[in-house]
């Protein structure tokens, strides 16, 4: 049986230690004799809590301070306790619930820390968080364009099983920055020496950028920690490479030599894909990524993915003409998978890698510096030598119409298109020297 014990004493370190529940009660309650309103409470199961008693408008109200064992229970800790008991009672006296201050300290501290955290992330955190904010309305290339800016450089490429690494993102530099840190100077010195060495890649990255800027500052938690206008200064946009448009192209008289250097290269894929690009004026990506269930070989088409002209959408589709010669070079090609231009070391089965082979008969042709997209240039440039209307030669390329009258106009039907790029490819071998294929026979007939 415990003694009854006095509940008021003056609190010290072997007092305190002292203190038991009583038997008959879950909970009870000790007083400091030197701060009258500074109490221990102790449970049954002996956990012991500071807690301070003060009248608030006429009513008596506790708040707790911490365990016992938070605070301590030497001389400075409990005239730290009592310090902060005094406070409390203080603010008692002016009006205000001591559980009520305690709440609003706890929320103000927890701004400050989320504030403090915004105020310390760095423009790689944030620059993610942009691209997960805005993905659903991009193309696949325009979101991975934003991975490919800020990459670390010297990783394995995951392009292909070989031993190539990424090259390091040209915001890579900046992307330890917090947003607070950013300058125009800072800005000014990063586009000079990105674009030393890849002018347009420093141009494109910088339109990125602030792209992805622009629409932080219009985020709550984010707009406080710049000011866009003082980071887009006329300094840093006249830093910003100005590219003329690219004019690689395939003149008439070099298409005998072209040809004759593509048709010897080793690899048939690329061989393949490099001429069908000439003759069908597609995108480089557009026709890598061709199936074989898009090739109809009855009805000699194509349906390829074309680039998204709805906001939002992802992807579209256009149809065009499978003319003999790309249908031959089709035809010759190995069926390993789902890709038409595939590849047995691509991490996704297809072809992702042309230069190695691609590049050495554009120098044996005398023709180096001539791009993919160029041969996508060339196709609409030797389509005048047929006369081929504008509007057929876009509807192939999947151009959108940019005259007005062809804005009106429906689509043409794939016969129509079929004449002409016919037409256009046969033209193209005539000028190479390469004998014409055979027209296929063998779309089906209705039988009346």
């Amino acid at each position: 049986m415990i003694a009854k014990q006095p509940n008021k004493v003056k609190f010290t370190k072997t007092e305190i230690e002292r203190f038991v529940c009583p038997d008959d009660k879950k909970e009870f309650f000790f007083w400091d004799t030197d701060t009258p309103f500074l109490g221990v409470r102790i449970l049954y199961s002996g956990r012991k809590t500071f807690i301070v008693r003060a009248t608030v408008n006429g009513k008596t109200r506790k708040t707790t301070l911490g365990t016992v064992d938070s605070w301590g229970t030497n001389k400075s800790s409990l005239e730290r306790v009592r310090e902060e008991a005094r406070r409390i009672k203080s603010v008692a006296m002016s009006g205000i619930i001591p559980a009520e201050e305690k709440r609003q300290n706890v929320i103000k501290e927890e701004q400050d820390n989320q504030r403090r955290k915004i105020e310390t992330t760095t423009l790689e955190t944030t620059w993610f968080f942009y691209v997960e904010s805005n993905k659903q309305g991009w193309s696949e290339k325009h979101y991975k364009d934003h991975f490919k800016a800020i990459q670390a450089g010297g990783l394995p490429n995951n392009l292909g099983r070989g031993k190539s690494v990424t090259k390091e993102g040209c915001l890579y530099p900046l992307k330890d920055k917090r947003l607070t840190q950013l300058t125009a100077p800072m800005i000014e010195a990063w586009i000079n020496e990105q674009k030393k060495t890849r002018a347009g890649v420093a141009a494109h990255t910088y339109r990125l950028l602030f792209a992805c800027l622009n629409w932080l500052s219009e985020e709550e938690h984010y707009s406080t920690l710049f000011d866009i206008h003082q980071l887009k200064t006329k300094k840093v946009r006249k830093a910003v490479p100005k590219l003329t448009p690219k004019t690689d192209v395939l003149h008439r008289e070099q298409l005998s030599n072209w040809f004759k250097y593509v048709r010897r290269i080793q690899n048939p894929v690329i061989k393949a894909y490099v001429q069908a690009l000439l003759i069908t004026g597609a995108r480089r990506e557009e026709l890598a990524k061709l199936t074989w269930e898009e090739v109809d070989l009855q009805w000699n088409k194509l349906v390829i993915r074309d680039k998204a002209t709805t906001k939002g959408q992802d992807i579209g589709y256009r149809t065009i003409p499978l003319t003999p010669y790309v249908k031959q070079l089709i035809n010759a090609l190995p069926r390993r998978n789902q890709w038409v231009f595939s590849s047995p070391r691509g991490v996704e089965g297809r072809m992702v890698e042309h230069r190695k082979s691609y590049e050495p008969a554009l120098i044996s042709a005398g023709l180096k510096g001539l791009t993919l997209h160029g041969l996508r240039r060339s196709f609409s440039t030797l389509a005048e030598w047929v006369e081929a209307p504008a509007g057929v030669i876009a509807q192939i390329q999947g151009h959108k119409p940019s005259a007005v009258q062809e804005r009106h106009y429906k689509p043409r039907e794939l016969d129509l298109l079929r004449l002409w790029h016919e037409r256009i490819e046969d033209w193209i071998l005539e000028q190479a020297g390469i004998e014409k294929p055979q027209k296929s026979q063998d779309i089906l007939s209705i039988v009346r």
